[in-house]
């Protein structure tokens, strides 16, 4: 099975803004076929949005069973007030504001819930964050209330935070920057499957927008974890990104990137992981 286990239908790769436009009065229904009509083509048969406010990936869930595609959506990700997230999720103060949340995603008919724990990679500073993550206890406790809840838990989160996301049987960590040894190991024994979506980084060469030692160093430091995640039997899984910038939908480039860190073994590692996130999510 193809499969893209991180993708945004609501964008396009070219202009965030642009893209939600297009999206803000109701769900373009023609651009979502034409989306979901090039991963056909690509052979993708798996679809997990990272979610938006607008109904986009909902529209998408609805359509993409006639392209013979399975298609999950968390509907709007999840993000405290002040953090980042705010610009295509939805915010909460406190926790009882979260549980408001996950009581409205369920009714709603969200797949799984996604929550953004921590800030972006700086691409022109290596090993800097935009902001500081949640902290351990919070991180921890979103977890447990969404398991709870009965919800599967997908996260982004870079540094530190995956760690804590991982001590928490979090379902899936997304991105997965920085990474230390110990947050591997905890992603390793509690089942997490990391999603290290390495084309938002791999596709910026070149690019000129950000500085180019600073962007190979965050891959090659990224690519090394991958390698070394699997080597220690880690589960990992595709996922493109699509819509973030310079990411078009339905490229194989996160496979070739994949297989740059994984070797022969690439296909094998890679389906058993997109195994797992199909049966949590």
């Amino acid at each position: 099975m193809k499969a893209d286990c991180h993708m945004h239908m609501v964008l396009d790769g070219v202009d965030w803004r642009q893209a939600i436009h297009r999206h803000r009065q109701q769900p373009d229904r023609g651009w979502i076929r034409g989306v979901l009509s090039a991963y056909r083509e690509q052979g993708v048969t798996y679809l997990r949005d990272g979610g938006d406010r607008w109904g986009v990936g909902e529209t998408a869930r609805e359509l993409a069973p006639e392209y013979g595609i399975i298609y999950r959506t968390p509907l709007a990700p999840l993000c405290k007030a002040g953090h980042y997230g705010s610009f295509i999720g939805e915010t909460w103060q406190d926790v009882r504001e979260y549980r408001n949340r996950l009581a409205c995603h369920r009714c709603h008919g969200a797949d799984f819930i996604k929550i953004m724990i921590s800030g972006l990679m700086d691409f022109d500073r290596f090993g800097v964050l935009t902001e500081e993550p949640l902290s351990d206890r919070e991180i921890r406790e979103l977890v447990h209330i969404a398991h709870e809840e009965g919800f599967s838990v997908m996260a982004h989160a870079n540094g530190r935070s995956a760690e804590a996301a991982a001590s928490a049987g979090v379902d899936s960590v997304e991105h997965g920057a920085y990474l230390t040894e110990e947050a591997l190991y905890a992603m390793k024994e509690n089942g997490t499957v990391w999603v290290p979506t390495l084309s938002t980084i791999g596709n910026l060469r070149g690019t000129g927008r950000f500085s180019e030692p600073d962007v190979a160093a965050i891959l090659e430091s990224a690519m090394e974890n991958v390698a070394l995640f699997a080597a220690m039997g880690g589960f990992l899984a595709p996922g493109t990104d699509a819509g973030a910038w310079k990411v078009p939908h339905a490229g194989n480039y996160e496979y070739d990137l994949l297989g740059e860190c994984l070797g022969e073994q690439t296909s094998a590692i890679l389906q058993t992981g997109t195994q797992r996130i199909i049966d949590k999510f």
